[in-house]
């Protein structure tokens, strides 16, 4: 049962001063110190195939990022997979200009190896149902005119031989979705929010992804939190 909305409220700035509170000390999750992605690997399935869930998907490149998006469908609730099915997977096959899937369908993208940004992702602890995360995107290189867009995931790692899953997932819960107006001019951009858990999500098991996209929609550079030692025993990797 998540608490009253008023209370929320209270807890909103809280939530997002905790996605930044790394220089504080706090034993929170980011992407400092990770090699960075060499692919992201967005898998979407249709909340109407169960079996798309059961079966193997193809093998991940080296260095990839797999996203696995279930899409909504006509059935709603009484699709199979309608419990972990978000709007969120829907729209971000809209910005790709993909139909939804009859079964499921794959978007791979090939990440420069000197990314033109500096991206970092992080997040806190989860707290009343909500857990802050923040993204930051940093210049390094002369970029085009935007907007740009900054898109981060709250996902949660689903392990192989769990749910059903054969293989292990990024099952994707949350998203945030801001426009970066001014990457020509050298400016860095940031971004902190409370993102809600959603129900039947593992709070132990969450993370966050974050990836750049340029006005022509091509993904630039992307990041994956990982947790710190003392929190890394009770999080899947």
């Amino acid at each position: 049962m998540h608490p009253p909305r008023a209370l929320v409220r209270l807890l909103l700035p809280l939530l997002a001063l905790l996605a930044m509170a790394p220089a504080r000390g706090a034993p929170l999750c980011s992407s400092d110190g990770q090699p960075m992605p060499r692919r992201l690997v967005e898998r979407f399935l249709s909340a109407d195939c169960a079996t798309c869930w059961t079966t193997r998907p193809a093998p991940l490149p080296a260095g990839a990022v797999p996203i696995d998006w279930i899409v909504p469908s006509a059935q709603g609730d009484d699709a199979p997979l309608a419990a972990a099915a978000y709007r969120d997977g829907a729209e971000r096959l809209a910005a790709l200009q993909h139909p939804p899937p009859a079964r499921s369908t794959e978007v791979r993208h090939a990440l420069a190896r000197r990314a033109p940004v500096r991206l970092r992702v992080a997040h806190g602890v989860p707290l009343g149902g909500y857990v802050g995360a923040s993204i930051h995107v940093q210049p390094q290189a002369p970029l085009a005119a935007g907007p740009w867009t900054l898109w981060l995931l709250l996902a949660e790692a689903v392990p192989a031989g769990t749910a059903g899953t054969p293989v292990a997932r990024t099952l994707a819960r949350n998203l945030l979705v801001t426009r970066w107006d001014q990457p020509a001019a050298g400016q860095g951009f940031a971004e902190s929010r409370p993102l809600g858990i959603p129900e039947g999500s593992d709070p132990q098991r969450l993370q966050v992804i974050g990836w750049v996209q340029d006005g022509q929609g091509r993904v630039l550079a992307a990041a994956r939190s990982r947790c710190p030692p003392e929190r890394a025993g009770k999080q899947a990797p």
